[in-house]
C-alpha cells in the first residue's frame, strides 16, 4: 500500500509540473483539435482543383465536346494553349495536366480508327497525377462513347464491374486521416511527454532529491507513466467524442471503450520507449533529436500511411516488435469496420508483450542511470 501511495503522490506531481508547462499544454491541445482537422480537411488524398490545360489541334465538336467534360471540383476550368507551351507550363508547376487532342480526331473516331490522345502530367504531384490520370482516362472514354452513339452502337461490354465500398462508401479520406492522426499523436505525446518529463526532473535537481527519498527505480517510472499516460489518453478520447465524430462527423462503426482498452496498453509501452529516451538524452534538444529518429519510423512503418503489405518483407518482420504496427492494427479493425475483442485478441496480446518488454528495458537502464549518478 506504502508503494502505491508512493506511485500516486509521484503521478499528481507530474500532473502538477505539466500543468505549469505551457508549451506543453498548448502542444496537447492542438494536437488533439486544430492538427486533427487540419489533416482531414486542408490535405485531400482526392482529386480537388487539379489545373488543366488543353492543347486543341482538331477544334472539331468531339474535341469542344471534351474539353468542356472537365470542371470542378475535380479540375479547374481548362485552360486553351499551345504546343510550344506545354513544357514551360509543367516546368513551372502552373498545370498538373495537359492533354493534346492530335489533328482530325473526330474524323479518325468516326471513321473506326483508334487515335493517340497524349496527356502530359507532372509527377512531382504524385497522389494529383496517380488519381487525376484515371479520372481523365474516364472522362475522355464517356464522352467518347456518348458521341459515337450517333453513328454507331458501342460496343456490348462482356462484363460489368460492380464496386462495393465498405466502411468508407464515399472513399473520403478526412474519415481515414482524422482517426489515424489521433492514432499517431498518441504516440508522439505519449514518447514526448514522459520523457520530457524525466528530463525535467534533472534539469530542475529534482532527481537527486528524489533518489535520496524511501522511493525505488520502479515506483518513479510507473509514477511517470500512469501521470503522462493518462492526459494523453483523456486528450485522445475527448478528441474522438468531440473533434472526429462532433466537428469531422465521422462515423465510428466499433466500441470506443475497447479502443480505449487498447490504446491504454499501448501507452505502456510508448511511455516506457519515453522513459528509456528520457534516460539516454541529457537534455530537451537531444529528446527532439531522438524523437525524430524514433517516432517517424515507428507511425510510417506501422501500417497507418501505406499498408504493411506494399512494404518490404524484412521491413514487416522488423516492425513485428513494434507496437504501433499492432496498435494501428487493433484501431482501424475496431474503430473502421467494427470488429469485437475475438478479432482483434491477437493484437492485444501482442501489445502487451511488447509493452512488459519495453517496460523491463527502460526500468533496467533507469537504474543502472540511478546507480552510476
Amino acid at each position: 500500500m506504502r508503494r502505491i501511495l508512493n506511485i500516486y503522490r509521484l503521478g499528481i506531481k507530474e500532473l502538477r509540473s505539466l500543468a505549469h508547462d505551457s508549451i506543453l499544454l498548448i502542444l496537447i491541445v492542438w494536437a488533439f483539435t486544430g492538427a486533427i482537422y487540419a489533416s482531414s480537411t486542408a490535405t485531400s488524398q482526392e482529386l480537388h482543383n487539379a489545373p488543366i490545360a488543353f492543347v486543341d489541334e482538331d477544334r472539331s465538336n468531339l474535341s469542344i465536346r471534351i474539353i468542356s467534360a472537365f470542371y470542378g471540383p475535380y479540375f479547374k476550368k481548362p485552360v486553351m494553349i499551345t504546343e510550344r507551351g506545354i513544357d514551360p507550363g509543367l516546368d513551372a508547376g502552373i498545370y498538373t495536366f495537359v492533354v493534346n487532342i492530335p489533328p482530325d480526331f473526330e474524323r479518325d473516331i468516326v471513321a473506326g480508327r483508334t487515335p493517340d490522345i497524349q496527356v502530359n502530367i507532372d509527377a512531382t504531384r504524385m497522389s494529383q497525377a496517380f488519381i487525376g490520370a484515371g479520372y481523365i482516362q474516364n472522362i475522355i472514354n464517356g464522352e467518347m462513347t456518348g458521341f459515337l452513339q450517333g453513328f454507331r452502337h458501342s460496343a456490348v461490354q462482356a462484363i460489368t464491374i460492380v464496386p462495393h465500398v465498405k466502411f468508407n462508401p464515399n472513399l473520403s479520406s478526412a474519415w481515414f486521416s482524422s482517426i489515424m492522426e489521433i492514432m499517431n499523436n498518441i504516440t508522439m505525446l505519449s514518447i514526448m511527454l514522459t520523457g520530457a518529463a524525466l528530463i525535467r526532473e534533472r534539469e530542475h535537481g529534482t532527481l537527486e532529491h528524489l533518489m535520496v527519498m524511501p522511493l525505488n527505480a520502479a515506483e518513479i517510472i510507473l509514477a511517470k507513466i500512469w501521470s503522462m499516460g493518462l492526459v494523453v489518453l483523456i486528450a485522445a478520447w475527448l478528441s474522438l467524442q468531440f473533434m472526429v465524430k462532433g466537428v469531422l462527423h465521422v462515423p465510428v462503426q466499433g466500441s470506443i471503450a475497447l479502443f480505449m482498452c487498447g490504446a491504454l496498453l499501448h501507452l505502456l509501452a510508448t511511455t516506457s520507449i519515453g522513459v528509456f529516451m528520457g534516460t539516454v538524452a541529457r537534455n530537451m534538444p537531444q529528446l527532439g533529436l531522438l524523437l525524430i529518429l524514433t517516432v517517424l519510423p515507428l507511425q510510417m512503418l506501422s501500417g497507418g500511411v501505406t499498408p504493411r503489405e506494399s512494404m518490404p518483407e524484412i521491413v514487416q518482420n522488423i516492425m513485428q516488435v513494434a507496437p504501433t504496427t499492432h496498435f494501428v492494427s487493433m484501431a482501424q479493425a475496431i474503430l473502421y469496420r467494427g470488429a469485437g475483442f475475438d478479432v482483434v485478441w491477437p493484437s492485444f496480446v501482442a501489445v502487451s508483450l511488447i509493452a512488459i518488454v519495453f517496460f523491463a528495458l527502460s526500468l533496467m537502464l533507469f537504474r543502472r542511470s540511478l546507480a552510476s549518478a
